[in-house]
C-alpha cells in the first residue's frame, strides 16, 4: 500500500553577513514560523547541513529539531541530508534516541556521503574515505536502531557491547532515509532497507532502488521517496518572484563553488539529467497542477519546499507559505 503524501518545508538557516539581523534573532524568527506552520497543518520540517560557511549554514540540526519539537505537536523532523561520515555513529544514535523521546517519536534521519572538501577538512577526515565511513556508519546506526546489544569491528569504527538507552519511542528507531545521486547510492539505500532521497537521474536512483527492493522480495510501494521541490505561491509573479529569484541565486552560488571544489561538474540547477528541483511559481491552481504532475511522475511521497532562501526573512515568505500550507498542500494530499 502506497504511503500517504506528506508536505513540508526545509531550512538551512543561512543568514548572510549583510542581512541586517543577528543569528540569534534569525533563529528565533524561524522558530516562530515553524510553530505557526505546525498550526497550519504542515507535516514535515527538514534541515540541510554544511559546515564552516560564512553565512552560518546550519551545521547541527538535531538540537534545532529538539527545540522545535518542544513547541510543536504535529510536524515530524528529518534531514536532507546529515553528512554521515562526519558523525560518530553510536553518538548519533544516542542523540537521536534522546530527541525521539523529547519529540514524542517525531524524529527521522536522512543521510548521505557528503562531498564538500572543507566539510571534511574541518573534521580531519579524507574525502576519499567517505564511502567506507558511510557504509560502516549505516551498519552501526541500523544496529543501534534495532534496540539489541551488539559489537562491531570495521575498518573505520569499532563498537563493543552497545545498546542504546534510552530506547527509541518509535519501534526500530527513527525512520531512515538514504540519499542517492547514482546507482551505487540507490543500491546502498535498498541494502539498508531505507527510504530514498533521490538526487540524480530517475533511471539511476529511483528505478535502481525500486528494482533492488523488488529483487529481494520487498514491495517498493511500502517505502517513501522524498525530495526538495520548491514552490512559491503568488498571484503576481512579476511583483513577488524577483526577490525570491535573487535569494535562490544566492543560495545556489554556494553549491556552484562546492561542486567545483569537489570536481563534480555542474551544480544541481544546471544538471539536465537530474530529476528537476527547480522552483514552481504561480497561483495556487498552477502550483497544484505542476506539483501534482511531478508527484505522480516520480512517485513522490514526501515533498518539501525551501522555506527561507538566504538573504530573506521568514516574514518575506509568510504569504506564500500560508497559501502553500492551507490551499496547495491539502489539495495535493487529496489527489
Amino acid at each position: 500500500m502506497k504511503p500517504n503524501l506528506r508536505i513540508g518545508v526545509v531550512y538551512d538557516f543561512r543568514n548572510p553577513p549583510d542581512s541586517g539581523i543577528d543569528n540569534q534573532s534569525f533563529y528565533g524568527e524561524i522558530m516562530e514560523q515553524v510553530v505557526w506552520l505546525d498550526g497550519l497543518g504542515i507535516d514535515l520540517i527538514w534541515f540541510t547541513e554544511h559546515h564552516f560557511v560564512d553565512d552560518g549554514y546550519l551545521p547541527s540540526w538535531i538540537p534545532v529539531a529538539t527545540a522545535m519539537a518542544a513547541r510543536t505537536k504535529h510536524v515530524r523532523f528529518s534531514s536532507d541530508i546529515s553528512i554521515l561520515p562526519l558523525y560518530q555513529p553510536v553518538r548519533l544514535a544516542e542523540d537521536l534516541a534522546v530527541a525521539d523521546n523529547l519529540s514524542g517519536g517525531r524524529m527521522e534521519i536522512g543521510i548521505g556521503l557528503g562531498y564538500v572538501p572543507w566539510d571534511f577538512d574541518g573534521y580531519g577526515i579524507p574525502v576519499k574515505q567517505r564511502v567506507s565511513h558511510t557504509d560502516e556508519g549505516l551498519e552501526i546506526l541500523t544496529r543501534c536502531f534495532a534496540g539489541e546489544r551488539f559489537s562491531y569491528t570495521g575498518k573505520r569504527y569499532q563498537a563493543r557491547d552497545v545498546i542504546i538507552k534510552p530506547g527509541y519511542v518509535q519501534p526500530g528507531g527513527p525512520p531512515l532515509w538514504v540519499a542517492a545521486s547514482s546507482a551505487a547510492g540507490a543500491r546502498r539505500a535498498a541494502r539498508f532497507n531505507a527510504n530514498l532521497l533521490p538526487q540524480g537521474p530517475f533511471d539511476t536512483t529511483i528505478q535502481v532502488w525500486r528494482d533492488e527492493l523488488s529483487a529481494s522480495g520487498r514491495d517498493p510501494e511500502g517505502y517513501r521517496i522524498g525530495i526538495i521541490k520548491s514552490c512559491f505561491v503568488t498571484g503576481d509573479r512579476d511583483r513577488d518572484w524577483p526577490a525570491i529569484r535573487a535569494a535562490e541565486r544566492r543560495r545556489m552560488e554556494y553549491y556552484a563553488g562546492a561542486f567545483q571544489a569537489a570536481g563534480r561538474g555542474a551544480p544541481p540547477d544546471q544538471d539536465r539529467e537530474r530529476i528537476s528541483q527547480n522552483w514552481v511559481v504561480g497561483n495556487a491552481d498552477h502550483c497544484v497542477d505542476e506539483l501534482g504532475a511531478y508527484i505522480r511522475e516520480y512517485g513522490i511521497t514526501d515533498l518539501v519546499t525551501w522555506a527561507v532562501p538566504p538573504g530573506l526573512r521568514p516574514g518575506d515568505v509568510r504569504a506564500s507559505l500560508e497559501q502553500f500550507a492551507t490551499d496547495v498542500a491539502p489539495r495535493l494530499r487529496a489527489l
